[in-house]
C-alpha cells in the first residue's frame, strides 16, 4: 500500500504527511522540516522528515517545484529524484525523503520550515526486460543502490 510516514527523528517536530493541492494535481507537496540557508552555487540537502512505503512495482519520482527556480533561484541538482521501494526503512537513514538543492543565484537564500519544495508522483514501472530477478538488498541510504549485500 502506498503511504507517507513519518520518520522517528522527526515524529514530534510537526512533519505533516503531503498532499495534492488540487484535485487535479498529479504531484504530493513535499516541504522542508527544518530552516535551511544555501549560500551561492551551494547544494544542500534538505530534509523532509518523511519516507514512503510503496508497491514494489512502483516508484516515487521527485522534481522541483517550478516556483522554486523562479522565485529563489533553488532547483533540484540531480533534476529528478527516484524512490525506490526497497529504499522504505533501509538501515542507513530509515528511508527519509532529502532533496538536494543547488543555488544558481548570486545570493544566499534560505528554505523555510513547512515551505513546499519539490513535489512527488507515484509511478507504476515495468521491472524487468528479461526473467533474472535481482537477490541483493539495498542497506544504504541516499544514492546507496551501489551499497548493497
Amino acid at each position: 500500500m502506498r503511504m507517507f510516514h513519518i520518520i522517528e527523528k522527526y515524529k514530534d517536530s510537526g512533519v505533516t504527511k503531503p498532499k495534492r493541492a488540487t484535485n487535479g494535481s498529479a504531484g504530493y507537496d513535499l516541504a522542508s522540516i527544518e530552516d535551511i540557508t544555501i549560500n551561492p552555487k551551494e547544494i544542500k540537502m534538505i530534509p523532509t522528515g518523511l519516507k514512503v512505503s510503496i508497491p514494489t512495482n512502483e516508484v516515487l519520482l521527485v522534481f522541483p517545484r517550478s516556483s522554486l527556480a523562479l522565485k529563489k533561484s533553488l532547483t533540484m541538482a540531480n533534476n529528478v529524484g527516484v524512490i525506490d521501494a526497497d529504499y522504505f526503512n533501509n538501515p542507513n537513514n530509515e528511508g527519509h525523503i532529502m532533496v538536494p538543492l543547488i543555488n544558481l543565484g548570486d545570493e544566499a537564500v534560505t528554505v523555510l520550515k513547512g515551505e513546499r519544495i519539490a513535489q512527488g508522483i507515484f509511478i507504476e514501472y515495468l521491472k524487468t526486460v528479461d526473467d533474472k530477478t535481482p537477490t541483493i538488498q539495498r542497506i544504504g541510504g541516499f544514492g546507496s543502490s551501489d551499497k548493497t549485500k
